[in-house]
């Protein structure tokens, strides 16, 4: 990876120690209180803190540890504000039903935190200060999908033991060769997932799941 460039977008903040921030979350804490943040701040990500997420995706498994992932930190406002643009074309029409339905008063109120979450992602997706995309290469015609998503929820993890706010989102597929092609990728090596990630505006919290026992079973489905 490039060293940070001599601009402030790149500078490391002083009062951020890459190497210890995040070390001292307990892995189950960390997987428990790691809920979909999609409120974030405009304010710079340092890049040596992105490369300390992503670091943690390559500890995913693959099989035959074949290590099939590529992570693109996309940063600067005019590239991020290209991929804004598309997202909230594909994403208006996507979300319309959801806001028709909000509009019953016996609506979920569960249901709308999270759709007004993912709207306010939508309008302020430009300000986001890093897209992450993630893309890997694909094996015998097809992509290695089986690997990449746990390397994404390694990232996500580590973003929450590091106090970065992050979600996951695919909504990028509906315009999957054009966003491949602006970012240099080669068709062989799509994109699967996108990860907008910044300083939360909000807390990282335990959401709510419904319990373990609901979904659990011994020897075979018990229904």
């Amino acid at each position: 990876m490039n060293e940070d460039p001599p601009s402030p977008t790149g500078a490391i903040d002083p009062e951020i120690d890459i190497e210890t921030i995040g070390e001292d979350v307990p892995l189950l804490e960390g997987i428990r209180t790691s809920c979909a943040v999609r409120r974030l701040k405009p304010d710079p990500v340092p890049r040596a803190l992105i490369r300390k997420v992503c670091e943690a995706g390559t500890f995913a498994p693959s099989g035959g540890n074949r290590q099939p992932w590529t992570f693109i930190a996309v940063t600067d406002p005019e590239r991020r504000a290209w991929f804004a643009e598309r997202y909230r074309a594909v994403f208006l029409p996507y979300i319309a039903p959801a806001r028709e339905r909000a509009k019953d008063p016996d609506f979920p109120a569960a249901k709308r935190k999270i759709m007004d979450g993912a709207i306010h992602l939508a309008e302020h997706m430009h300000e986001a200060p890093v897209h992450l995309f993630v893309a890997g290469w694909k094996r015998r015609g097809q992509p290695q999908i089986q690997a990449l998503f746990p390397a994404i929820e390694n990232i996500l993890l580590a973003c929450r033991a590091v106090g970065l706010g992050a979600s996951l989102t695919t909504l990028q597929q509906a315009f999957q060769e054009e966003l491949d092609a602006y970012l240099g990728l080669p068709k062989d090596t799509p994109t699967c997932a996108m990860i907008p990630i910044g300083w939360p505006k909000v807390k990282h919290r335990r959401p709510v799941r419904k319990s373990v026992d609901d979904c659990l079973h011994f020897e075979r489905f018990s229904g």
